[in-house]
């Protein structure tokens, strides 16, 4: 082969690498571009989605690919499910970092759901708590609505609570870390957060157990956000448990920080006498567990409603006042309940004079003569409703316990 023939092929050569590399870099550019095509149709998509009408297209930052979410939890396997509440199933899942979640799938048609989802991204993920659980962030991609919470391993508090065989792992010192931590977190919402949250659904499902049983809030599906200057609101829709609503919601559907106090108060008492408000039933009589803690005290021997097994593991100073706050909490009138900021001095100091409760006359009577009370057949509140009001969900209870998280 001559000279000229051998420059004349490496020359053909030379021009083949060159346009081989440019056709690359023309291909890598329309494909970048045609990513961040998508990527910005995707967020158009987000914005326009109608079950997202407000701020949540400003928390892009929050968002994790569906494919993400389905590879940690196994494309929702059954084996990954922990539960089901009122948004939908629950997974669990680990992220690639080795972060352990839970992931709540939105079921098809709950209407709730929507609502939840809503409150949730606009509210929780603006909340960061050692005891309310943290949202780390959703998915809204090919249909799915998904919310993604840290996994909170003891799950929910009214499993090992309610439960005679595992209830004895709740000691008094674990019972009341969880009582003071539970104070704690809706002081947070109450009043430390920059926003005044009230929760409108606390309860023991409500409680979750991380793996030193410290206590974190969750469901904010129901949460409301007050005003700085706002002190109470009016509704029509009553929503919520009602074994741990307060008597001025449920007639008249006037909700406060004072109705989430009321809550809290049932709580309290659960967690003393390890019983359900909502299944109570005490032999020769009709009060419910309320009540029957009233009665008890005031004649100085609520000490027989301890839960049995609390056995010896308890100071009775500390359960005797415990009782006493609980009963501060469930009063009728919300003037007279203590606010969260009260509650935690009480808990937290020995020297603190408390007042003494009144009887709650509004009392859950025991399941088997319990009836939904005429006021929720007669709530056509005439009092000024919020905008949100007609978004409402009419009220629930549960007949049996629900992994919520």
């Amino acid at each position: 082969m001559s000279r000229n023939e051998i420059e004349q092929k490496n020359l053909s050569f030379s021009f083949i690498f060159i346009a081989a590399a440019v056709a690359s870099v023309i291909t890598s550019v329309v494909g970048c571009f045609l990513m961040q095509r998508r990527g910005r149709k995707s967020k158009n998509h987000i914005q326009e989605d109608p079950i997202v009408k407000s701020r949540i297209s400003e928390l892009h930052a929050l968002q994790f690919p569906l494919c993400t979410i389905e590879v940690t939890t196994n494309s929702f396997s059954s084996d990954n499910k922990l539960g089901e509440g009122g948004f939908g199933p629950v997974y669990k899942g680990k992220l690639p970092s080795g972060q352990e979640i839970a992931a709540k799938r939105l079921s098809r048609g709950s209407g709730q759901g929507v609502q939840e989802f809503k409150n949730e991204i606009e509210l929780v993920a603006k909340l960061q708590h050692r005891n309310l659980v943290r949202l780390l962030g959703f998915s809204l991609e090919r249909e799915e609505t998904i919310l993604v919470y840290e996994y909170v391993p003891n799950g929910s508090l009214d499993h090992i609570l309610f439960d005679s065989k595992i209830s004895g792992r709740l000691d008094w010192s674990r019972r009341y870390k969880i009582t003071v931590g539970v104070a704690r977190g809706l002081l947070y919402l109450h009043e430390d957060s920059r926003l005044r949250i009230i929760h409108r659904d606390l309860k023991a499902s409500n409680i979750l157990l991380d793996a030193d049983m410290n206590p974190k809030i969750s469901d904010f599906g129901m949460a409301r956000m007050f005003g700085a200057d706002q002190i109470e609101a009016s509704t029509n829709r009553i929503v919520g448990t009602y074994d741990y609503m307060s008597p001025e919601y449920i007639m008249f559907g006037h909700f406060s920080t004072k109705s989430d106090v009321f809550s809290f108060g049932v709580l309290v008492l659960e967690i003393i006498t390890g019983k359900k408000n909502s299944s109570f039933d005490p032999q020769n009589s009709d009060e419910g567990l309320l009540g029957y803690v009233w009665k008890h005290w005031s004649e100085g021997i609520s000490l027989k409603l301890v839960d049995p097994a609390l056995g010896n593991s308890y100071a009775t100073n500390k359960v005797i006042k415990c009782f006493h706050i609980g009963l501060l909490c469930v009063q009728d009138d919300p003037e007279d309940r203590p606010t969260m900021d009260s509650v935690i001095l009480m808990l937290s100091s020995e020297s603190t004079s408390l007042p003494l409760p009144q009887r709650p006359s509004f009392f859950f009577p025991s399941r088997k003569h319990k009836q939904t009370p005429l006021s929720l057949n007669l709530l056509q509140s005439t009092e000024k409703l919020t905008s949100w009001s007609a978004n409402e969900e009419a009220v629930h209870t549960e007949p049996r316990p629900r992994w919520q998280i």
